[in-house]
């Protein structure tokens, strides 16, 4: 289990990602584009995924992962008190990744 305070770390751990309010919650963005949002009250985090990845997710873990309004976009819930710190440092990696430049995760990531 992680909590919203090391949620909030990983997220901000990723390159040039930056904390604002969103809404009245923080995001973290990237180059302006958020990746993620955190909710503390409900200990959650919402990601930005390719949608392979949603269903891969909800297949495999239903109490982690659920969907919300905006899961047709991608946008998925992860509850942290079932999943653990390499989990959503993985899942955060992927929405950086899916929303930052493709230049600047080729700097990052060492892909073409």
């Amino acid at each position: 289990m992680i909590d919203a305070t090391n949620a909030r770390k990983l997220a901000l751990s990723l390159p040039e990602a930056e904390e604002q309010d969103h809404r009245g919650r923080p995001s973290f963005r990237v180059r302006g584009k958020i990746f993620a949002t955190l909710w503390p009250d409900e200990q959650r985090v919402v990601v930005k995924l390719p949608a392979t990845e949603l269903a891969a997710l909800l297949g495999g873990d239903p109490k982690g992962f659920s969907v919300n309004a905006w899961s047709r976009q991608g946008w998925t819930n992860v509850h942290l008190q079932h999943v653990s710190a390499s989990q959503l440092a993985a899942l955060l990696a992927l929405a950086w990744s899916t929303v930052a430049p493709k230049k600047l995760v080729a700097e990052h990531t060492g892909s073409d």
